[in-house]
């Protein structure tokens, strides 16, 4: 017997409109007695198949659907999908070794990153039926980039909503430290330890453009981790640059890519809470030209949006109070819970409240190798806004 789902009444429309999940309150009945991570068929009240996708009876997300055709979801499945988007990230990255290949739902394969470092790949799979099927995706991967070894980064806590354990470790070959170029600039990658996969690739292009701003400027980068903005400003000829992060271990990893780079006489990085820093700073009354804001997800769910327009309030209104006149803002969210358009607000009107004015001079995404489904909004997650502050 199929195992099926069937959605109440009008509770099709989003998945119609292309959207990839169904939640565990829009299900009217189950056939079969799936199991945990199984694949099941998806079937609109009148009984009109939706699609095919893996089942979690532990879940919000009920189905993460896969395909809206009827067919096997089996290494030939996989195998299909994992190359054609890594095809496309050549197309993107002809001349780069790192990037994402695989960006879950963006790529049709929801519950699944893979980022390449180099010869070497990080796995992270973020639902059951993902994760039962790691070993078949590994050889598909293998089968495909060849890489000198895999790693499975599985500590995020969004695991635990899908009844799955925290874990990290060489999946298959071997693990090294390895360097990646980006736009130039070396960064040393460690693939075990480093954060989410162990580098921020999204953040690529919005690195590569805060490089216009800061030539004989000084430069803030608060959460600075392994350096990204901060050495970026560095290449691009500021006069000085500090990095601040609250972990001891991402600053001194910060400050080997800067001797990496050749960058340790313009660059220092701090050991501190970014709150506490900022506020050191009016104390002292130091300025700087440009401010770089790349905090982690202030807002880890819907409950906690309050807090967290709060958390983005107060760290802006800081900055504004140590921005140069005419200086540069640069700021960024990851909490895909705080909506661009709620953002931007933050923005404006706490500028509004600090007496500054600011005019925006870009406003971007995640780089290109992580792409945005538009009918599933929990995708387009990162905003970054570059602003000129008066």
């Amino acid at each position: 017997m199929n195992k099926i789902i069937t959605l109440k009444k009008n509770e099709h429309y989003r998945i119609t409109a292309g959207h990839l999940w169904a939640f565990s309150n829009e299900i009217e009945k189950i056939e079969g007695e799936p199991l945990i991570g199984e694949v099941v068929e998806v079937k609109n009240f009148s009984n009109e198949f939706l699609g095919v996708g893996f089942y979690n009876p532990h879940s919000l997300i009920a189905v993460r659907l896969l395909s809206r055709k009827q067919e096997e979801i089996n290494s030939e499945f996989f195998r299909k999908r994992i190359e054609s988007a890594y095809q496309l990230r050549k197309k993107i990255y002809p001349d780069e070794t790192s990037y994402r290949v695989v960006h879950g739902e963006a790529d049709f394969l929801p519950g699944l990153i893979v980022d390449k470092y180099n010869d070497f790949l990080s796995v992270q799979t973020f639902s059951a039926g993902m994760d039962q099927r790691l070993p078949m995706i590994c050889d598909v991967l293998e089968s495909l980039l060849q890489p000198k070894g895999i790693v499975e980064r599985n500590e995020a806590v969004i695991r635990t909503y899908e009844g799955l354990e925290q874990r990290a470790g060489i999946i298959r070959g071997r693990a090294e430290q390895t360097i990646i170029s980006e736009y130039g600039i070396k960064f040393s990658v460690d693939l075990l330890h480093g954060q989410k996969t162990a580098f921020f690739l999204d953040q690529r292009e919005n690195r590569k453009a805060f490089q216009r701003y800061v030539r004989g400027s000084s430069v803030l980068d608060c959460f600075c981790n392994a350096g990204g903005f901060a050495l970026h400003a560095a290449s691009a000829g500021a006069k000085e640059v500090v990095g601040v992060d609250v972990s001891s271990d991402v600053i001194e990893h910060a400050k080997a890519n800067a001797m990496l780079n050749h960058l340790e006489s313009t660059t220092q990085f701090i050991v501190a809470d970014t709150f506490d820093y900022l506020n050191a700073m009016i104390e002292q009354k130091k300025m700087f030209d440009v401010i770089n804001l790349d905090p982690p997800s202030f807002a880890k769910s819907k409950k906690t949006v309050n807090k967290a327009i709060k958390g983005y309030r107060q760290l802006h209104s800081l900055a504004f109070d140590l921005l140069s006149p005419g200086g540069i803002l640069a700021t960024a969210s990851c909490s895909h819970h705080v909506y661009e358009d709620k953002f931007l607000d933050i923005i404006t009107s706490t500028a509004k409240k600090a007496g500054r004015q600011v005019s925006m001079l870009e406003w971007h995404g995640a780089s290109p190798d992580h792409p945005v489904l538009p009918s599933l909004p929990e995708t387009k997650y990162l905003k970054f806004g570059i602003f000129r502050v008066e």
